[in-house]
């Protein structure tokens, strides 16, 4: 095993062989370990008190207990799907009249098509990476023992969720895209921060709202049911995951004073003007010779960006609502965003049990289906 450390992530895109042609043929010799190293100056906390003390997180524990899924055994990776029609449904491509994609051959197309998909999911898995680390920072700094029980489930379903998205691309895909740097510039100040509560604002409110949105919007597009399966089962996590920030901040937020209010106010408008702009990245569609800015620009203005700036809001704003980060000062910038209109929508405070509770819908698919 060789390790080597950086100063930044990997810029270019990393192929891999195809399925059943990499890990049983791999020595440790061949395997080199990537390393960016960060600091954070994290203030951890015992809690010597081990009574239950809320009721509702101490519920979203088990159920994050009783829905544990296995990455390996509950998902049909061996589910039949033809490649050369496309990972997505049709009409969904922002380019499809652009003359650089017109121009390209139909073996092109199918390329640049799981090529996009890849890039997605190359920050799928990045961001769940930056989520497994901010869940393991919370065992130590969140400062209640309801709240660290809950932590530590988190960090395994974020684990879990880096080791599915990390195969999919493998067994897929055959390709993966570096992390965007705003994505990264958005993990960095949450890991490195002291504040703990920041860290909850960060993760269980912004990010994983970002990711619920993100996987939504997929899972209604793509084509392939393998994908829509591991979609849906990671959603049923994070469903819990944005429940359990929403429902532990909205009291400890407005306890703050004024001014620390305000300044993390500011800081999750920063965070929303990010997800909203600049985490549509065009470095795929430059690989095959599209202009930068104009694709970025087509794919915000795309149906398929429309959609996801929506689930993005819509369960966004009302949740800052809910745990008093809406402050007078910032509504005019999320105005100014033209996403103020859902904050009167319903929160994830509100948790729906019933959907929580649901059987897992694991195993073969075709059987799944036929149930």
């Amino acid at each position: 095993m060789k390790v080597k450390l950086v100063s930044g992530p990997p810029t270019t895109a990393r192929t891999f062989k195809e399925p059943g042609e990499l890990a049983d043929k791999l020595s440790p010799e061949d395997v080199e370990i990537v390393r960016e190293i960060f600091k954070t100056p994290l203030t951890g906390s015992y809690n010597w008190d081990y009574e239950v003390a809320n009721s509702k997180i101490r519920r979203l524990y088990e159920l994050g207990k009783k829905f544990n899924w296995d990455a390996q055994m509950d998902v049909d990776w061996e589910v039949d799907f033809d490649k050369s029609e496309g990972p997505s449904q049709a009409g969904l491509n922002p380019f499809h009249d652009h003359p650089v994609y017109l121009a390209m051959s139909e073996e092109k197309k199918n390329e640049y098509a799981w090529r996009s998909l890849a890039q997605v999911l190359s920050q799928f898995l990045h961001g769940e990476q930056g989520a497994m680390m901010v869940a393991s920072q919370l065992v130590s700094c969140a400062p209640t023992y309801d709240a660290k029980l809950y932590a530590a489930s988190q960090t395994f379903d974020e684990a879990r969720h880096v080791e599915v998205f990390n195969k999919y691309l493998r067994f897929r895909c055959s390709v993966e895209y570096p992390v965007n740097p705003s994505l990264k510039l958005l993990l960095d100040k949450i890991l490195t921060d002291e504040r703990w509560d920041l860290k909850f604002i960060g993760m269980q409110v912004l990010i994983e709202g970002l990711a619920l949105a993100a996987f939504q919007t997929m899972a209604q597009t793509t084509r392939d049911p393998l994908l829509r399966q591991i979609l849906t089962l990671v959603m049923r996590d994070e469903g819990r995951h944005v429940a359990f920030g929403v429902n532990y901040l909205e009291d400890w937020i407005k306890a703050l004073p004024e001014a620390e209010i305000e300044e993390r106010a500011q800081f999750a408008y920063e965070a929303c003007a990010i997800m909203r702009e600049r985490l549509f990245s065009t470095i795929v569609e430059e690989e095959f010779g599209f202009d930068r800015e104009e694709a970025r620009r087509m794919s915000i203005d795309s149906q398929g960006g429309q959609a996801f700036r929506n689930f993005l809001f819509e369960r966004m704003i009302p949740n800052l609502k809910r745990v008093g980060l809406l402050t007078e000062s910032v509504k005019p910038k999320f105005e100014a965003l033209g996403v103020l209109h859902y904050e009167n929508a319903a929160t994830d405070a509100e948790i729906d049990w019933a959907s929580l509770e649901r059987p897992l819908e694991t195993g073969p698919i075709r059987q799944v289906a036929a149930e």
